[in-house]
């Protein structure tokens, strides 16, 4: 393992790496966050993503990063293109939904890998893809299988959610890479993609990239498959980043929220970086906004 971020305190995270598309768990007290890995030549403004990284942290402060446990290619039916992806334990293996371009059917697909570890290596753990264009009955070259997130409710029950322009959601078998049941739909305003499902007593959560430049907003609901409530937005447009992607992290008694912006020299929406900052809910169990300041990052 190597140093990620020299005990730098403060946002980027990561400051080695231009990282992307954050997702993290806590196993065993300790945090494993993945992410995307923006790699444009310079002088590129384009989307170049083969790989996924990993880094763990006991403190959310320093973080050490492991040897790329999953590539975009390691699915050999994809060809290329590491988009947003999400990790969850179950049943001691741990299961990597992520978005890639399909090598054979046009759009792009939702494929799982698994590993006997949280930091990898990563394999396939189908062949396959486990969603595609043809799965969701939206043919032609479109990107609306993108941002895989993924939840165990307390019942045992899992789910599947993402989408992009439209949400999509569907039950998955307790093995977690098979499904369980029809595809449904979710209607949320102004959504465009980089959906994150939560839950805190008793309340869902669903937190997603609203409208272009993306913000991020927030619906509620007491069941899984809704009624949503849309409840305003909780972190307006990241600085020079056109795009985000939220997630949330309950650890040692705190609530994290966790982005991406384009706080890093020479960063942009093609060059990101991972930031982290609590989150704070009101008494009502609603969301308290994230304001951006000069010092840095409070909630109102």
């Amino acid at each position: 393992m190597s140093a990620a971020n020299n005990g730098y305190a403060g946002n980027p995270v990561i400051r080695h790496k231009y990282t992307a598309d954050p997702a993290a768990i806590e196993y065993n007290g300790t945090v494993y966050m993945y992410t995307g890995h923006d790699e444009p030549p310079d002088g590129v403004e384009n989307y170049v993503m083969k790989d996924w990284l990993c880094f763990s942290s006991k403190d959310m402060v320093h973080w050490e990063e492991h040897p790329v446990p999953l590539k975009a290619t390691d699915f050999a039916w994809s060809k290329g293109g590491a988009y947003a992806s999400q990790v969850i334990h179950r049943n001691g293996k741990f299961y990597w939904y992520v978005a890639v371009s399909h090598g054979s059917i046009p759009g792009k697909a939702i494929g799982v890998a698994v590993a006997d570890k949280p930091e990898g290596p990563f394999t396939d753990a189908l062949g396959k893809a486990l969603i595609t264009n043809e799965t969701i009955g939206v043919p032609g070259e479109n990107k609306n299988n993108l941002d895989p997130t993924v939840m165990i409710d307390d019942d045992g029950q899992a789910y599947l959610f993402w989408g992009n322009s439209q949400y999509y959601y569907v039950k998955l078998k307790e093995n977690m890479i098979e499904l369980d049941g029809p595809i449904q739909k979710v209607d949320l305003p102004k959504f465009e993609e980089g959906a994150w499902i939560y839950k805190r007593n008793g309340w869902y959560y669903l937190l997603y990239g609203y409208d272009f430049p993306e913000k991020v907003a927030y619906a509620m609901s007491r069941n899984i498959g809704g009624p949503w409530v849309f409840q305003g937005i909780i972190n307006e447009i990241a600085g020079n980043c056109k795009t985000n992607s939220p997630a949330i992290l309950d650890y040692k008694g705190k609530t994290y929220f966790i982005y991406h912006n384009g706080g890093l020299p020479a960063g942009g929406s093609h060059r990101r970086s991972v930031c982290i900052d609590y989150m704070y809910f009101n008494v009502d169990g609603t969301i308290k906004k994230i304001i951006m300041t000069s010092e840095g990052v409070e909630a109102v």
